[in-house]
């Protein structure tokens, strides 16, 4: 499959501040998670910390299977990074995408950060968070529709 052609997430390189709720909220669970596992650390703990602030920590073991399929630590920003990262981009957008249902799509941005196995077994767990999100309120922006 191929990954080039598809739009920049509008986000990338911009400040945390910019984002919306949800995509704030996952961006704080993703650095946790990223923080913890450079540290050595157990992350799913590190993961609901942040979540359990919207009371979607059932989310962690889902996020968790997510970070662990596709990302690499190095890749992704530490707490108080002032940028969001190529990779936090890529990962927020097939997010987005993934709890619109559109899977074809999220699945190109996944191929951004893995190997298609990885990618692949990633979707799972996203369609998972999308819905534990989405039944909290917490509705990600289109990222195909999002304007800058």
């Amino acid at each position: 499959m191929a990954t080039r052609g598809l739009p920049t997430w509008p986000w990338h390189d911009a400040t945390p501040e910019d984002l919306p709720p949800a995509e704030s909220l996952l961006l704080d669970a993703v650095r946790a998670w990223a923080e913890a596992t450079r540290a050595g650390a157990a992350a799913l703990p590190a993961i609901r910390l942040p979540l359990v602030t919207e009371g979607v920590e059932e989310a962690a073991p889902a996020l968790d299977a997510l970070l662990r399929a596709l990302a690499s630590p190095s890749a992704l920003g530490c707490r108080l990074c002032h940028r969001i990262t190529a990779a936090e981009g890529a990962l927020l957008m097939g997010l987005g995408l993934a709890q619109r249902g559109t899977r074809r799509e999220a699945l190109a941005a996944f191929l951004r950060l893995a190997p298609p196995a990885a990618a692949y077994a990633a979707l799972g767990p996203a369609l998972a968070l999308g819905m534990v999100m989405r039944r909290a309120g917490l509705l990600l922006a289109h990222p195909l529709r999002a304007t800058s």
